[in-house]
């Protein structure tokens, strides 16, 4: 992300900074790769560091599968059964070492302060509105919004109605494909976004605060419970290039040409051995003998799993919105039968859908196999 600011700072980093009654503020600075990467700093009211009490809270250790198949799945998360708060209702459905893929049901306000000092998170809005809101201030969010929120960031989330999430934590940093930047990190022409489609935090309401205030931290695999003596969100101002940013599905332009383009086109995000793609709405190819379906593909190097958000997606049959596909590395996969055919002389998709795909092989959790559809490999037989 770019340079921004919000609140008040002084006029340079590390030196004084008074409030009206003399005393200092705090200085945290908050920053990735050993103070070589991005980085921000935030000025506190009260001592960052001040916690009354450290407690384990819960192991967040995910059970897969054990491997008995390579096949493709489909899980449906149209009837999720659990709710509740971004934290609490999330049910985990793949990972890898790399990240973890869940989806959540959120119905409630988030009981407790939280942040994730293991890697970035990304939220993707399938449905609903609220609020995001964090250290760094507030975003508010809506349908169709990617919301990163980066490592170790304090945050809750408000909604104001029901919402769904497909949510991504990841073990690494989420950027923008470097492809799309030069060397002083600006948008290229080519880009299928610019700056000005990225929203940083809008609003930062700063709370002078004593008190008890519980943060739970997600750390080594489990949760950690923090009581601080006063209210997480007591900045008064930061600058820097981390922060939380939101971008809506909506603003990604589609890359099309006179025959069929490759996922990458597609790419809106990357992590460490994964990116993250977005099929939106788009013109079909258009040369005069132009196949639009995608041709069938062999998955050599990577898993792709598929989230269904809403239309007709133009290769499949048999899918709902909010199901989740994955196609596993090693064996290939395509459009299902007669779509092919089908796709022809089409002249537009209204499909819209977020692709991970990621270099490293992806594991089914055990929970996720209630809300499976057991047919789907054999959904490509012909009849």
């Amino acid at each position: 992300m770019y340079y921004r600011s919000l609140g008040k700072i002084p006029k340079k980093r590390h030196i004084q900074f008074r409030k009206e009654d003399g005393s200092l503020y705090r200085e945290q600075v908050m920053g990735t790769k050993g103070f070589s990467g991005t980085q921000s700093i935030l000025y506190h009211n009260h001592m960052p560091t001040s916690v009354s009490e450290t407690s384990f809270y819960k192991s967040l250790q995910i059970e897969f599968e054990e491997q008995t198949s390579l096949q493709h799945r489909h899980i449906r998360t149209n009837n999720l059964e659990r709710t509740g708060d971004a934290l609490e209702g999330r049910v985990y459905v793949l990972g890898n070492s790399d990240l973890l893929i869940a989806v959540a049901n959120v119905t409630e306000e988030s009981k407790h302060f939280y942040r994730n000092g293991e890697g970035d998170e990304m939220f993707f809005v399938h449905y609903g509105s609220g609020e995001i809101q964090t250290m760094f201030g507030t975003i508010t969010y809506r349908k169709g919004d990617y919301i990163m929120i980066p490592i170790g960031t304090i945050y809750k989330v408000v909604p104001n109605d029901d919402t769904k999430f497909l949510i991504v934590e990841s073990n690494s940093q989420l950027t923008t494909p470097r492809r799309y930047r030069n060397e002083y990190g600006q948008m290229l022409e080519h880009s299928p976004f610019c700056e000005r489609d990225f929203r940083g935090p809008e609003t930062l309401e700063t709370y002078d605060e004593k008190g008890e205030f519980t943060v739970l931290t997600r750390a080594r695999g489990n949760l950690y419970k923090h009581v601080l003596t006063h209210h997480p969100f007591d900045v008064v101002g930061w600058d820097g290039y981390l922060y939380p940013w939101a971008f809506n599905i909506e603003d990604f332009e589609p890359i099309t040409g006179r025959i069929h383009q490759p996922p990458p086109v597609h790419q809106t995000f990357e992590g460490h051995n994964f990116v993250v793609c977005s099929f939106v709405p788009r013109m079909y190819d258009y040369h005069p003998e132009a196949i639009p379906a995608p041709y069938v593909h062999s998955n050599v190097n990577s898993d792709e799993v598929l989230y269904y958000v809403e239309g007709n997606f133009m290769s499949r049959k048999g899918i709902e919105q909010e199901s989740i596909t994955l196609h596993p590395s090693g064996i290939p996969h395509g459009p299902h039968p007669g779509k092919t055919e089908g796709s022809i002389g089409k002249k537009e998709t209204l499909e819209l859908a977020v692709m991970i795909d990621t270099f490293s092989p992806l594991y089914v959790v055990k929970e996720a196999h209630q809300y499976e559809d057991p047919a789907y490999m054999g959904s490509w037989l012909e009849k």
